[in-house]
């Protein structure tokens, strides 16, 4: 949700004598905020927020008896029986792996510019637990989506991007060669973003009580309102059981009212995502502005279970409202009972971002 103050990068690696494609947006536009940008590697948290499955975490339930595995069996071994415990109930939706070609029998390559990161930070919080991530969870251009790697913007002049291309000789295969091909916007300053016009769309239902849910989506929201501006506006919306106004939209100048609005919150009720949804892009329209970044921002931790819930209802919602003007980005927050899959497909059929946020560290990266 950050400005693009470095401006916008896509990397795609593309795989020679059998080509592969991944893409990503290291440094994605963000709705509101300034920016400094992603360091190079994997940000250092601060010391507070650094063990995010020590201090953000619900404490582990008692070890399930498929995870009472002795030493004798094996490292590997252990990791699945972990991999099961962490991944509990939680949903990810399955892919397959691209086949090889022959670049001399099809040269034409194509990639898409996607900018979801919340793998990476998913698969970090289940390295960070000592288990492995369920292997749908690991989706390769999300994690090279992740960094910035500092490439050259646009020159002056009518190009509205920069390409930059690297080569190297495959490590695991002396016959064919890695190309690297980044794209970069130019840079804009947050002081030069089109007016923003946010409803925060928050999950309060039972399922997010833990410390690692609402009381992290507070905080998080927190900082990103923290960063408005007089021209913005923001408005909260919340479902449980059913769904509510709890700040009608508000100027970013009043920071005080929107921080005690969120601080109000509490988790309780069933999850009725659908009811939810739909007052939050209808509260977005009523005060859309023109040329400016109207957007629903959706923390949840995608468990669904009340209202219109199936893929093909919330699809058809929310491609409705994009071709109105008004996106969708996705925050994924929690552990055990995750919907991976449903939030992902939510943010893409919203013409939105998709991360996932497992510390306060995380959430500035993200909305700062």
């Amino acid at each position: 949700m950050r400005a693009c103050k470095k401006g916008s990068s896509f990397p795609a690696a593309l795989f020679f004598a059998a080509i592969a494609l991944t893409a990503s947006c290291s440094s994605a536009p963000r709705p509101v905020g300034p920016s400094a940008g992603p360091a190079a590697g994997v940000p250092a948290q601060e010391s507070e927020e650094a063990a995010p499955s020590q201090k953000m975490m619900a404490p582990a339930p008692p070890p399930s008896p498929s995870a009472s595995v002795s030493s004798a069996a094996g490292p590997a071994l252990q990791a699945q029986a972990g991999a099961a415990d962490a991944q509990g109930t939680e949903n990810y939706g399955s892919f397959a792996e691209n086949a090889f070609k022959d670049a001399s029998q099809e040269r034409l390559s194509t990639f898409s510019a996607d900018v979801d990161t919340a793998s990476y930070s998913n698969v970090r919080r289940f390295l960070n637990e000592g288990a492995l991530p369920p292997v749908d969870a690991v989706r390769i251009e999300e994690l090279v989506n992740y960094f910035d790697y500092g490439w050259k913007e646009p020159s002056s002049g009518s190009s509205p991007i920069a390409v930059t291309t690297e080569a190297a000789s495959s490590p695991w295969n002396p016959n064919a060669r890695l190309l690297t091909i980044g794209l970069r916007t130019r840079s804009v300053s947050a002081e030069n973003l089109p007016p923003a016009n946010l409803v925060f769309l928050i999950d309060s239902s039972g399922s997010m009580s833990d410390p690692d849910k609402l009381p992290l989506v507070k905080r998080a929201f927190s900082l990103l309102a923290d960063t408005m501006r007089p021209q913005d506006r923001v408005a909260i919306v919340t479902y449980a059981g059913s769904a509510g106004l709890v700040l009608p939209s508000t100027a970013g100048s009043e920071k005080a009212k929107i921080l005690e609005a969120l601080e109000r919150l509490g988790a309780g009720g069933s999850t009725a995502g659908g009811a939810g949804i739909v007052l939050a892009y209808e509260t977005a329209l009523q005060n859309l502005r023109k040329g400016g970044n109207n957007r629903v921002i959706l923390a949840t931790d995608g468990d669904f279970n009340v209202g219109p819930s199936s893929d093909a209802e919330l699809d058809k919602l929310i491609s409705s409202y994009r071709s109105k003007g008004v996106f969708l980005s996705v925050m994924g927050f929690g552990t055990g009972n995750l919907n991976d899959r449903n939030m992902k497909t939510l943010a893409d059929k919203g013409n939105g971002n998709y991360s996932y946020i497992d510390s306060i560290g995380e959430a500035r990266r993200v909305l700062v």
